[in-house]
């Protein structure tokens, strides 16, 4: 069993990097690709653990890209250093991130709500990579909503009081700054696109162009008529095809588990096999 989609405390999941390998070498995953969101700040204690505990690391980030609709992520999977033009878009984020976070709660603040930025940082404890989500989760804290889906559809959804578009970067940097370190680039999730099935083709060949090369059809996010339909597409354009449970931590999200993936099967090794592993062989020749 293998995952190439997970978060630690690095970015916004609930769990170290090292307790994150702890688990998976737990679960009897073999092959583990940590993806936290803007940072590649987890992969070094990633990597000692791995290392000790006898599981192969593959070193990944997620990045979040510009998109007119939707959400658009970028994975960048086998990365084999930083490199300059990465870092830079880590900052940026990261920087955007922050001030994304102090506008939200300065506009609950002028509603006459007892918050703040640093209570929300306290309240969020380890995590380093505040979205929404931690938001949400701070609202219900105060009381000021009774659970997650209030908070976003009264509150912090897309065109609610306290929504605040998050920044992003430009497709084609990200995609050199994943090859410039030695990764490959693979959108994560297309689905989160908001393409419609009869412009996905074309979408996503449109993005292959751009130099994406990989397409994650499994998510845990989708049902597994949806993952099939999108491996279809896959093979037809020509990507490799990678599959992971985007796990944050059982806490956070209960209906992502470490190893599992659409319609909770476990993650089959041929994504790595015969999917991943040699498109990283292919760019080593």
């Amino acid at each position: 069993m293998i995952d190439l989609h997970t978060h630690s405390t690095a970015s916004d999941g609930n769990l170290t990097p090292s307790q994150l390998v702890a688990l998976a070498v737990q679960k009897k995953i073999s092959i583990l690709a940590l993806t936290d969101h803007d940072t590649t700040a987890g992969l070094a204690e990633a990597e000692d653990a791995a290392n000790t505990l006898g599981i192969h690391l593959v070193r990944g980030i997620e990045l979040n890209i510009d998109w007119p609709r939707g959400e658009f992520h970028l994975l960048g999977l086998g990365l084999q250093q930083e490199s300059k033009s990465l870092t830079d878009i880590c900052t940026s984020l990261q920087e955007g991130r922050v001030t994304r976070n102090r506008e939200i709660m300065q506009k609950m603040k002028d509603d006459g709500f007892a918050v703040s930025y640093e209570e929300l940082l306290e309240f969020s404890g380890e995590t380093t990579c505040i979205g929404r989500p931690h938001v949400a989760a701070y609202m219900i804290e105060k009381k000021i909503c009774k659970h997650r889906q209030q908070a976003f559809d009264k509150y912090l959804g897309k065109g609610r009081p306290y929504y605040v578009e998050r920044t992003a970067a430009d497709l084609h940097d990200a995609i050199f700054a994943i090859q410039d370190s030695g990764g490959i680039p693979v959108l994560a999730h297309p689905l989160s696109l908001y393409v419609s099935w009869g412009k996905m083709n074309e979408t996503l060949s449109d993005l292959q162009l751009a130099g994406i090369e990989g397409l994650e059809a499994w998510h845990s996010g989708v049902r597994v008529g949806e993952a099939m339909r999108l491996e279809e597409y896959a093979r037809k354009l020509g990507f490799f095809v990678t599959a992971g449970s985007d796990f944050h931590g059982e806490h956070i999200r209960s209906d992502r588990k470490l190893g599992h993936t659409a319609g909770m099967r476990e993650i089959e090794d041929r994504f790595w096999e015969e999917e991943l592993r040699p498109a990283l062989e292919r760019k080593k020749a």
